[in-house]
């Protein structure tokens, strides 16, 4: 039982970890050559389009799967890396988006942000915090990766 949430854990973790990368080397580069107007719909689509079940269960599991492997392994020389992978997930995914990330594509749906162009007051901090949340999940995911080792 610990080795399937575990491996689990870690899958859904990388799905997540990957999701945030590619609009890290990806998604934002192909953007930054777009023109405004062109940068602003197409992150209004992205935004609108992400809210979908795969997605709920790709963020939404890869942390349920986590703590719960965290509580199963309990005791175990796995448990201190997925309890590192809870917290890096958490902090990542969760604490950066809500504070940072959501926000922001709040604002650029609204066209608010105090600067000249919605695209003006969103990209470079969205792209910067994406950096952020890219990094400690993947951080996560190595953690994951380890703990399973470990299992």
């Amino acid at each position: 039982m610990i080795e399937i949430l575990v491996v689990m854990a870690a899958v859904l973790v990388g799905l997540s970890a990957g999701l945030f990368a590619t609009f890290s080397y990806v998604v934002m580069p192909g953007l930054r050559g777009t023109d405004d107007a062109t940068f602003v719909q197409s992150m209004r689509s992205i935004n609108v389009a992400i809210l979908n079940p795969v997605f709920a269960v790709v963020l939404g599991g890869s942390a349920v799967a986590a703590i719960a492997a965290t509580v199963v392994a309990w005791g175990t020389d796995a448990a201190p890396w997925l309890l590192a992978a809870v917290v890096l997930h958490v902090v990542g995914a969760f604490v950066v988006t809500g504070a940072v990330n959501v926000p922001l594509n709040n604002a650029l749906e609204a066209g608010s942000g105090g600067a000249p162009s919605p695209r003006a007051a969103f990209e470079r901090r969205w792209t910067g915090w994406n950096h952020v949340r890219s990094v400690l999940t993947l951080a996560a995911f190595v953690c994951s990766v380890v703990a399973a080792t470990k299992a």
